[in-house]
């Protein structure tokens, strides 16, 4: 695999997921890579998740990939070894050697739980082995509870499970004893406080009974609550150059983790943090937000990073759509680019008009000057495109009107027709940009002979706003109004300026209505 997807999502777990569904509901391409090494996978169920109450970790896990996949998602599993900068995005390699790209990364690789040294606690973790009163106090209250003391908090989770039990005991391990005045809150809470270390953990069958204490005395409990150091599985944004940063509670040091802004997103463009990974005291609903929450902005920086190319390639379009490399390219793509019928709005305006000379502004494969030539106008149809002009000779000849056409290949920004010349100006759909068109029009009108007309017709703005295939170019579209405001009253009488409406068919055949905007002046 090398392939480039929108975001990889490390770790799927609910910050992943979370974040994967966000983004795949936002039409992106989504691979999530994982280990299948859950931090919560010792958990019989999952707790204070709203709805989703007491679902085992698993099944939480398989519903949301299944969710994940229904909006496109991918998933892959296996261990991202290394992730390197790469042509504006990020390259990973895995343990297997596959290899893709991605253009953002949202790592929710978690955390692990790193627990004391007593023989038989790490088999019992997160069964009846516990750290979390939120998690897991419900199942085990008015139970008979230890709390192994590994550091200063340890009187601090005490209290904190007699909330949930009044049978707690206090058991310090390798810790001092409490000074006085802890002694004495211990004491008023029925807290018990055991000295001594903690040898061993006493199982039967399959279920903790208690704890050996090295004096050999075996105390009987039902859970064992322990304080974890958490560090977070960040050797890849390590080497991406994002270092873990300690978190501390009440002044002590609890654990660490990869530090990040409130959406997730860290000091390194493109990479954002979620989970656990980014939050020790983080559970699995809050998990699942801050995945929520990384997507929605990974997704919002992508926007804006493809609004900004959209700009650079839409100004790069207007700078050369109506140049004449374009136009050549355009008239050589096909046989024919257009209907080789007039334009409607010449027809309905020069039909009844008395022949004289005539100007087709653009005038293409030749369809109008052919119609103008047959009626008896001399015409000069000019064009930026030598292909156009071959084409509209051809035509002209076999209407057997050519020799009342004169095709010049020109372009009127640069040498503008005669002044005073042509008693028909006729321009159908010149789009440029505005000062550009604005600076022909008038050009144009100045080459209209007194008592002729000026004809210019162009796609009216509102059709942007229908299914017909339209240019998204809005400046270069206009109004009637827009060009008869330029029309000095005094030289001019304006005959006509609307936007006509006429039948027309979109890309799919569906019929709509188009609308054309029509300005006919008179000269003075």
């Amino acid at each position: 695999m090398d392939e480039m997807y929108d975001v990889v999502v490390v770790g799927g777990g609910a910050a992943g997921l979370s974040g994967a569904l966000a983004l795949s509901r936002a039409r992106r391409s989504v691979l999530v890579i994982d280990s299948g090494e859950p931090r919560n996978a010792p958990a019989g169920h999952v707790h204070n998740y709203l709805a989703r109450e007491g679902t085992p970790p698993a099944e939480l896990v398989a519903a949301g990939r299944a969710e994940v996949a229904g909006y496109g998602g991918q998933f892959l599993a296996g261990r991202v070894e290394t992730a390197v900068r790469d042509d504006g995005g990020f390259r990973l390699s895995l343990d297997d050697g596959q290899a893709m790209r991605a253009r953002r990364l949202l790592v929710a690789t978690g955390l692990t739980d790193e627990l004391p040294d007593v023989p038989g606690l790490a088999q019992r973790w997160g069964r009846d082995v516990l750290h979390c009163p939120y998690c897991h106090g419900w199942e085990v209250q008015d139970r008979r509870i230890g709390v192994l003391a590994t550091g200063p908090m340890a009187v601090h989770q005490a209290e904190m499970w007699r909330q949930w039990s009044s049978d707690v005991l206090l058991l310090l391990h390798d810790t001092p004893a409490p000074d006085e005045e802890t002694a004495e809150r211990l004491a008023a809470r029925g807290i018990a406080v055991v000295p001594g270390p903690v040898a061993a953990l006493e199982v039967t069958g399959d279920a903790l009974t208690g704890v050996r204490l090295a004096s050999g005395r075996v105390l009987p409990l039902d859970a064992l609550v322990v304080s974890t150091r958490t560090a977070p599985r960040a050797g890849l944004l390590v080497g991406l150059g994002l270092a873990p940063e300690e978190v501390t509670m009440g002044g002590y040091v609890i654990g660490s983790q990869i530090p990040a802004d409130a959406t997730g997103a860290t000091t390194v463009p493109g990479v954002w943090v979620a989970g656990n990974v980014a939050d020790v005291r983080g559970q699995v609903i809050a998990a699942a937000a801050a995945g929520l929450g990384a997507g929605a902005a990974i997704n919002a920086d992508l926007i804006a990073e493809e609004t900004r190319d959209a700009v650079t390639a839409y100004r790069q379009m207007v700078a050369t759509t109506f140049e004449e490399p374009a136009w050549e390219e355009r008239y050589r793509s096909k046989p024919a680019v257009w209907s080789g019928r007039p334009n409607p709005q010449l027809v309905t305006e020069a039909a009844d008009l008395a022949p004289g000379r005539a100007l087709d502004v653009g005038s293409g494969e030749g369809a109008d000057a052919v119609w103008l030539a047959e009626r008896g106008w001399r015409v000069t149809a000019a064009d930026i495109s030598t292909t156009a002009l071959g084409r509209a000779a051809e035509h002209a000849d076999a209407a057997g009107v050519g020799d009342r056409i004169e095709f010049t290949h020109v372009d009127l920004r640069d040498k503008p027709p005669a002044e005073e010349a042509y008693d028909l100006v006729s321009a159908q759909f010149m789009h440029l940009p505005p000062p550009q068109r604005r600076e022909l029009f008038a050009r144009l009108a100045a080459a209209v002979a007194p008592g002729g007309i000026l004809l210019i017709v162009g796609h009216h703005p509102s059709d942007l706003w229908t299914s017909a295939h339209r240019m998204h170019m809005p400046d270069m579209m206009y109004t009637a109004e827009d060009v008869a405001v330029s029309l000095d009253p005094a030289r001019w009488e304006v005959l006509t300026a609307e936007a006509r409406s006429r039948a027309g068919t979109d890309p799919d055949g569906k019929e709509i209505t188009l609308h054309d905007a029509v300005l006919v002046a008179r000269r003075r």
